[in-house]
């Protein structure tokens, strides 16, 4: 005769400060270990986007990182590389309504360290003046010509026609950091909202919710309506994802995917946040396929060769011939989403190169 054993599932939480309990526990405590440089970056995401959403969990979900805050201070004396993780959580834990001002002390120590000097990116100066500006701290030397370069990069709208993902990804993070995530008027120039939306273009021709999230917070920053298109695809993405749990789930998932859909339904005013969640390991994963057109296209615009034109008009009958069914749909609701798509394409055809002398 055998025993056996029935074991319940922890049931899901439905109420929103109850999910977000979830969340954050989850974050804190169940997916990876709080010396593990992957723990700061998971947890300073959660806890980033629900700052700037003022979305507060309330103090009983905050007090699962009630062990980290209190030890903050040896941490970031043990690990300063990660400065900027340590004092964005600090802060936004605070902000969030966690009782006490380790984050200041932090900020003063790195300060002191002068620990931004240590940057070789623009972007992290960027950073590091943002999270030390949250305590009315400037940092040592802080370059009066830092914001002058970064605006310069951000409007060379050339840069955002072709697949950069990482120039993409600092174009959305040096809006955030100069609209204070949605604070205040990043100033942006017709250039750099033009980058903006050929970005855009890119990442919904590549399908990548992700990227598309973060072009749309960033264009919701700067006071522009994104294309409805886009919005409404990443809504509907955003509904696609599933939850599990699991004590050995694997951590190779869409974890990241899942926050920035979620924090773009946040700032739009939508629902977010909404799957039940478990105190436990969870895993985010977007199942459904995508159709990715960027790869078809583009071998299609490079066999062309001197025949590419950057003309849409006179490209559109190759593009049909040569591309799946799926692939041109995608590529059809790009045409009709922005009003940059023919002056984007001219950019990604690459025409005015193709007859360049090796």
């Amino acid at each position: 005769m055998t025993n056996v054993i029935h074991l319940t599932p922890p049931s899901r939480i439905i109420s929103q400060k109850g999910r977000l309990g979830a969340l954050l526990t989850s974050f804190a405590q169940h997916r990876r270990h709080a010396d593990d440089v992957f723990w700061l970056k998971e947890n300073a995401e959660i806890l980033n986007i629900l700052e700037c959403t003022g979305t507060r969990p309330g103090e009983a979900a905050l007090e699962t990182y009630a062990e980290f805050y209190q030890t903050v201070k040896s941490r970031l004396r043990f690990f300063p590389q990660y400065y900027r993780f340590f004092l964005s959580i600090a802060l936004d834990l605070e902000d969030l309504g966690m009782p006490g001002d380790q984050a200041e002390h932090l900020i003063h120590w790195a300060c002191a360290q002068d620990l931004p000097r240590a940057e070789l990116s623009d972007l992290q100066r960027m950073e590091a003046r943002r999270l030390m500006a949250r305590r009315d701290v400037t940092p040592k030397g802080c370059d009066p010509t830092l914001e002058e370069r970064v605006r310069y990069f951000m409007a060379r709208a050339a840069t955002f026609v072709l697949p950069n993902k990482k120039a993409a990804y600092e174009l959305t993070h040096l809006v955030f950091y100069l609209s204070e995530y949605g604070r205040c008027d990043p100033l942006l120039d017709a250039d750099t909202l033009r980058s903006l939306h050929f970005a855009g273009l890119l990442a919904f021709l590549e399908q990548n919710a992700d990227l598309l999230s973060e072009i749309c917070i960033a264009l919701h920053y700067a006071g522009e309506v994104p294309p409805a298109l886009w919005t409404d695809w990443i809504r509907r993405e955003t509904a696609l994802f599933t939850v599990s749990d699991g004590a050995n789930l694997s951590l190779q998932d869409d974890y990241h995917e899942f926050l920035v859909c979620n924090w773009h339904q946040a700032t739009v005013g939508d629902s977010a946040f909404a799957k039940g969640f478990v105190c436990d390991r969870m895993r985010f994963n977007h199942n459904a396929a995508r159709a990715t057109p960027m790869r078809e296209m583009s071998e299609a615009m490079f066999t062309l060769d001197t025949a590419r034109s950057g003309d849409w008009l006179s490209m559109r009958l190759h593009m049909e011939n040569r591309l799946s069914p799926k692939a041109m749909e995608v590529l059809t609701q790009a045409e009709t989403s922005s009003q940059h798509f023919e002056e984007f394409f001219h950019g990604f055809a690459r025409a005015d190169r193709s007859g360049m002398r090796h």
